[in-house]
């Protein structure tokens, strides 16, 4: 009796359940604006909860039907419900104009879409574009901007293009990417590239289909496989026989009587529950993937064209457009380790420094290096990489000009070249500190630069200091104190004593700051830190000499130097000192080192002795060591 009470409580329950859907489903037609039929799946924001789908909302503003895509809203032109289509536009668009191209509202690289939506037709990309001089080119259709964004120089250029099937080569040279709208292609007629088309296609809007949505989710509700057949799709489920036994074959779902039903109700809330476990995985793993979409290499967020910004990110140049920016490599401005320096000039005017690697040098670690560091940063104290190239085994680099060179040549003054005074060195010195400083904690990422020498310090046509080549420079994440390291690197005579004896402590940003030590000493001594060739034993190395001298309480006799001279050369030299410990624990930080150069001299007290004595090592050992280098 009670069963049986169950089987026919349960039928009046479904029976009154789909009795209730199909009014909701009925009664639940709205309209906004233009848009006069909304009904099952869509729904307005407004209406009550039980009609149609929560997953196809819209909204109805200024009686306008709004459709919300990826947190942007655009207006709803047509829902046509026999093709499972919903065409929409970006509000900026919507009026277009003969005399001039609309801006659209949103600038995206991704074409407008969601998990609910997919594109019918393609979408394309029409990309709106800036240029300094006259593009000869049939993918450009000259055009003007409507309103405020055509307030630009006369000597700019608008154009309008079909962004579908192009690269980064395929951007005019002198020429900026200033928006991105998206249209279908059944918007386009006639000649692809003529403005009306375009314009047609821009006002057309684009399309979308929910078909896969709106006609999948009963059948993977139930753990069916839905797949395009025909016009529609069909619903596949595995079944079994009378054994149980689990056959590999599609069949449809069978309902044996009110029982079944009520399984099925079981069944029904056992899906939902394994549904909400699965989104909630899939919502993790978009989690990481969005994460790891923005932490892509530099060498494809550069490669992407719609992501192009030229001030925020180093230009790609050809190789041809390099030889003819240095002109053929006429002029040599030095040479290293990695490459060669030559001095060009951009079509714009300026002059640059052009580094081309060496062969050897083509798919190193030290360009990658250079490129994805130095490439991200933007501090008056560190050289700025206008662009590099990427061509078969050519790698070039290109530097804002540095007119008056590295500071090297003016630590020991050559002939023909100008002394600087100890004012100057002392404004040099605290530049260097703190676009070091800037490395280590002004990114989103620690950069240890691991060679901070006098050759790698810059000076421009005012003398101010910018930090440069960043070959052997390694990115870490701001919280890392001890950093890994499969060899030692830098350049001898400044390098940190833990790259060499792992019993003194790890390795982290504390490297830089000795390497910095050593350079600070060099410029208020005038002088290498190390002369085998000294008058003196006891100068054979300087710094050690100069804490003897202060802690003696000795002055370091300068010759013709005022008392603001002296005053700059001690606290100099105290403040290398501390920089230069032993044990890494021991050195200050570099935002210390900058307040350490820029308060009074007499704070400062001497630190511990920073390194052995030259009388406690091998004087032959020593001179060998400085000729191998």
């Amino acid at each position: 009796m009670f069963v049986r009470m169950l089987w026919f409580a349960t039928i009046i329950l479904v029976i009154c359940t789909a009795i209730s859907e199909a009014q909701n489903i009925t009664q639940c037609t709205s309209f906004c604006g233009d848009i006069q039929n909304i009904k099952f799946p869509f729904r307005l924001k407004a209406d009550p909860g039980n009609c149609g789908d929560s997953k196809f909302q819209l909204d109805c503003q200024n009686n306008r039907t709004i459709i919300s895509l990826n947190s942007r809203k655009y207006n709803v032109l047509e829902i046509n419900y026999e093709k499972y289509l919903i065409r929409a536009i970006d509000p900026g668009l919507e009026n277009q104009s003969r005399n001039c191209t609309s801006f659209p509202n949103y600038f995206t690289t991704n074409y407008p879409s969601s998990s609910t939506f997919s594109d019918s037709d393609p979408i394309i990309p029409v990309i709106y574009v800036n240029c300094l001089a006259t593009v000869n080119s049939s993918r450009y259709v000259e055009t003007t901007f409507c309103g405020s964004q055509n307030k630009t120089s006369s000597k700019s250029l608008r154009y309008v293009a079909i962004g579908q099937g192009m690269s980064i080569s395929d951007l005019a040279e002198n020429c900026t990417v200033e928006m991105v709208a998206w249209a279908s292609v059944r918007g386009l007629s006639g000649d692809n590239a003529s403005l009306s088309s375009i314009v047609g296609a821009l006002s057309y809007g684009f399309e979308l289909s929910w078909k896969r949505t709106f006609l999948c989710r009963e059948c993977e509700a139930s753990q069916g496989s839905c797949f395009a057949e025909g016009d529609g799709f069909t619903c596949s489920h595995r079944c079994y026989d009378d054994t149980g036994m689990d056959l590999p074959l599609p069949c449809s779902i069978h309902y044996y009587g009110v029982l079944t039903i009520l399984y099925g109700g079981i069944v029904v809330v056992s899906l939902l529950s394994f549904r909400f476990f699965c989104g909630f995985i899939f919502l993790i793993a978009l989690i990481v993937y969005k994460w790891r979409r923005r932490h892509l290499s530099m060498y494809q967020s550069i490669e992407d064209f719609l992501q192009i910004q030229s001030n925020l990110l180093p230009i790609k140049y050809s190789y041809s457009v390099i030889k003819k920016m240095t002109n053929k490599f006429k002029e040599k401005l030095g040479e290293g380790a990695y490459g060669t320096v030559f001095k060009g000039k951009l079509r714009s005017g300026p002059f640059v420094a052009v580094k081309m690697m060496h062969k050897y040098m083509a798919s190193g670690q030290e360009f990658i290096s250079e490129v994805s560091t130095i490439g991200r940063i933007h501090h008056v104290n560190v050289v700025q990489l206008v662009g590099f190239c990427v061509e078969g085994s050519k790698r070039a680099l290109v530097y804002e000009f540095m007119l008056n060179g590295s500071l090297d040549k003016y630590i020991v003054p050559q002939e023909g070249t100008v002394s600087l005074t100890y004012k100057q060195m002392f404004d040099i010195s605290l530049g260097v500190a703190r676009g070091i400083d800037y490395l280590h904690r002004g990114c989103d990422m620690q950069i240890l630069h691991f060679d901070i020498k006098p050759h790698n310090i810059l000076l421009d046509e005012n003398f101010n200091p910018k930090i440069s080549d960043f070959g052997l420079a390694k990115l870490y994440p701001t919280d890392d104190s001890i950093v890994s390291i499969t060899a030692a690197r830098g350049t001898v005579g400044y390098m940190a004593p833990e790259l060499f004896y792992k019993n003194i402590g790890g390795v982290s940003y504390k490297a830089d700051v000795y390497s910095y030590g050593m350079l600070l000493m060099e410029m208020a001594g005038r002088r290498k830190n190390m002369n085998p060739f000294a008058d003196h034993l006891s100068q054979i190395y300087f710094p050690t000499w100069v804490y003897d001298q202060f802690n003696a309480g000795n002055d370091i006799e300068i010759q013709d130097a005022s008392e603001e001279d002296r005053w700059f050369v001690k606290k100099m030299m105290i403040v290398a000192l501390w920089c230069i410990q032993m044990k890494p624990a021991d050195r200050p930080a570099m935002n210390k080192v900058v307040e350490m150069l820029e308060g009074d001299v007499e704070l400062l007290h001497m630190p511990p002795r920073p390194f052995i004595a030259p009388r406690d090592i091998n004087v032959g050992d020593v001179i060998e060591t400085i000729l191998d280098v």
